[in-house]
């Protein structure tokens, strides 16, 4: 097992954080033991060729198959469910009456492999019902890994990963992969989903600003001052009135943002 320098750590841990936010400066243990394996494959004989080779020469490919061993897509279905409750019992009611426009700007920012988007838009179309076809209601759900992004387009989920939906809606937006336990998102829900490729870290220039981003279980890699830069460019990015959801591990520094505190990982545009 190749051993990890001080000095090739300090420079490693500190590309990624200035390029991608994500903080590993407590994580030499984790990065010496996940990424082992990745200089076997490539050839390196030790962590400071790999490190030159990381800051001067690696595609986009050999940086995100880095990031991918060094940090953790663990997500399901109706994950922190009260969200989602919230979202359908308090803010697409005050939505859907005060809309003349008929669009929805949702924002889903680190949506992995992508069972958050997909729930918000089953969300939507169950709260619309009839009325669905006349909205434009398509999620934007974005992620700096093109892997996860591609399984998420795939729209294809072991049945384990369904059981805290409602039945009806699995026979109403899955459909079985033959005979076995995988089930694909039906192609009307994958059409109203849209997947880019996008580094948190970058300035947000979408088109129009958004009803409700929701950016969860994603900035507990950031440190607090990468964190409150984030959320400030949320901030501006979010309409008068509208929402961030961020997972209910994490906080906002009440200090460094104007966002107002609604109920636990729940904030608003005032």
């Amino acid at each position: 097992m190749n051993i990890l320098k001080e000095e090739d750590f300090i420079r490693l841990y500190t590309f990624i954080q200035k390029k991608y936010g994500i903080n590993l400066s407590k994580k030499k243990q984790l990065i010496e033991g996940r990424l082992n394996s990745t200089l076997f494959t490539m050839g390196f004989t030790d962590f400071s060729e790999y490190v030159d080779y990381i800051l001067t020469k690696a595609s986009e490919k050999d940086i995100e198959v880095m990031l991918n061993k060094l940090t953790t897509n663990y997500t399901y279905f109706m994950r922190e469910k009260v969200h989602f409750d919230f979202f359908t019992h308090t803010i697409l009611p005050a939505l859907v009456k005060n809309k003349k426009d008929k669009v929805l700007s949702i924002w889903s920012a680190g949506c992995s492999t992508g069972q958050e988007p997909y729930t918000l838009s089953i969300l939507i179309k169950e709260f619309l019902g009839k009325e669905a076809p006349l909205w434009d209601t398509r999620v934007l759900a974005t992620d700096i890994s093109q892997k996860v992004l591609l399984q998420a387009q795939k729209g294809v989920y072991p049945q384990d990963s369904l059981k805290d939906m409602p039945s009806e809606w699995v026979r109403k937006y899955f459909r079985r992969v033959g005979n076995t336990d995988q089930y694909e998102v039906t192609p009307e829900l994958k059409a109203n989903v849209i997947f880019k490729t996008f580094n948190l870290m970058d300035p947000i220039q979408f088109k129009i600003p958004f009803d409700v981003i929701f950016c969860r279980n994603v900035m507990i890699y950031f440190n607090q001052p990468t964190k409150d830069a984030l959320v400030n460019r949320f901030y501006n990015s979010t309409k008068p009135g509208g929402y961030l959801i961020i997972g209910l591990s994490e906080t906002i520094n009440k200090n460094s943002s104007n966002y107002k505190y609604i109920m636990p990982a729940t904030y608003r545009k005032i």
